[in-house]
């Protein structure tokens, strides 16, 4: 699709009013965006669509500010409103890729809620499609999705792609038609980088003519049907034990493979589900009706008549301390917010209060971030005299006391460095549950399952697509 056809069919597409910040480094594909984006609206004034841009400046290479400066005097000559987002302090020494990615999308969203945008747009054309289809076929035999066309951040903001079926070559001769220059990224050329090589080894063949919507009709299909197969299968106990009921079990094996490999990531507090090996192992062991245990990507399946139980291991749970104030992630399954004065700590239940399912000695309200009413049983004078949040408008006496017992020494246990953490304190640190696969990056083609599953765990929903059918 031509780049031009490409912008008037993304912004015919949107929910408006819409107010768009473009992520601009430069480059051609990005520039090419912004003056795609520009033109457009100047020739639709009455779209009730804004702009407006952000560049992050990575700070890992010499001349990147100079280039964020270029950037910004291009938009002051379009008259749009423009920041340059640094990434501060130290850089780590590996992973250097997926970190400044993280960086990336959080300035970004720091840009965005600045502007008061409702969404961003970045310049990933075909070109990077068929890299990452390349390098991800190298990795998998399974089919990849690729980068998707939308894909929501951090819960917040829609993060969207809408030259992603155009190709690079036709958006430069859309700028050297205008006379526009751009910036090549030195880093673009340097072979350490996987992506480089791959696009020094990627001709125009086959691979980047798959059918990628095709593929992502499927995929939404799947999710789909992920989202009915929760319904009507899973049952969430205390926000802690999920539970497989058997017939769910016999479902069909694409959708049983999907859900409960993306389960076992949010049960498990990581980003990604499974390896395919490890799949078949707990899809063998789903299906083989023998009772018993197993344990897959941090999360430990108990096999029994009434269905398949599971809960995070209790093993490798590292404990949190949060300074007054802060907000931070527990063991990827919860987000924990401390509004108290003083500094808290959070560890595996199991850790501190062996004994904390015997005898409660006290009870008292305690909130979350979603806005759920949990009961908080103390654990014990004789360990950290802390607080565990276990939802009280469930009777558990009807399920199996190992698996049960299990969970909750999972459960995030509330305490103080010295002294007795107070009622009044355990009530000032908020809790929601976190889900690792979904809760920072969601493409669209798990939004079906991911907010369905939402709903299990009694949080919000998340924030539509912002496109006008979906």
């Amino acid at each position: 699709m031509s780049p031009e056809a490409a912008t008037s069919r993304f912004l015919a597409s949107l929910k408006t009013p819409a107010r768009i910040l473009v992520a601009i480094s430069g480059g051609s594909d990005s520039t090419g965006l912004l003056l795609l984006l520009f033109e457009a609206l100047k020739a639709a004034p009455d779209l009730s669509i804004s702009l407006c841009a952000a560049t992050v400046d990575h700070a890992l290479r010499d001349g990147s500010a100079d280039e964020a400066y270029q950037v910004a005097a291009l938009c002051t000559s379009k008259d749009i409103s423009h920041r340059t987002m640094v990434w501060q302090g130290e850089k780590p020494k590996a992973g250097i890729m997926a970190a400044a990615r993280e960086a990336r999308y959080r300035l970004l969203a720091e840009a965005a809620e600045a502007f008061d945008a409702n969404l961003i747009v970045t310049g990933h054309t075909l070109d990077d499609q068929g890299e990452t289809l390349q390098m991800r076929g190298m990795r998998s035999e399974q089919i990849s999705t690729g980068i998707a066309d939308a894909m929501l951040f951090d819960r917040r903001f829609w993060v969207l792609r809408p030259l992603l079926f155009s190709y690079r070559a036709d958006i430069r001769d859309f700028l050297r038609a205008r006379g526009t220059p751009w910036i090549d990224d030195p880093s673009n050329d340097d072979v350490k980088y996987e992506r480089v090589r791959t696009r020094r080894q990627l001709s125009l063949d086959a691979k980047a003519e798959t059918n990628i919507t095709g593929i992502w009709d499927e995929r939404l299909a799947l999710s789909s049907d992920g989202a009915g197969w929760l319904d009507r299968y899973f049952r969430l106990h205390g926000g802690l034990l999920g539970q497989v009921m058997p017939d769910g079990l016999s479902r069909d094996r694409t959708v049983l493979d999907y859900a409960l490999g993306r389960l076992t990531a949010v049960f498990g507090g990581q980003p990604f589900g499974p390896g395919r090996a490890q799949m078949e192992q707990l899809l063998a062991f789903s299906a083989g009706g023998k009772p018993g245990r197993t344990s897959v990507g941090r999360v430990v399946f108990d096999l029994r008549r009434d269905g398949l139980y599971l809960a995070r291991e209790t093993r490798g749970i590292a404990p949190l301390i949060l300074p007054p104030g802060s907000t931070r992630i527990w063991d990827g399954r919860f987000e924990v917010r401390n509004r108290s004065g003083a500094t808290i700590g959070v560890e595996a239940a199991a850790a501190g209060a062996p004994s904390f399912l015997h005898s409660p000695e006290k009870t008292i309200s305690f909130g979350s971030a979603e806005g759920v009413s949990y009961s908080v049983q103390s654990i014990t004078p004789s360990t950290h005299s802390g607080w565990l949040p276990v939802p009280s408008t469930e009777d558990f006496a009807h399920l199996p006391k190992a698996a049960w017992k299990r969970a909750v020494a999972s459960a995030p246990a509330l305490y103080v460095e010295k002294g007795i953490l107070s009622a009044k304190s355990a009530r000032s640190v908020d809790l929601a549950p976190y889900f690792a696969p979904f809760d920072r990056f969601l493409t669209r083609f798990d939004f079906t399952f991911a907010n369905r599953l939402s709903a299990v765990f009694s949080k919000a929903p998340y924030a539509e697509p912002p496109f006008k059918k979906y």
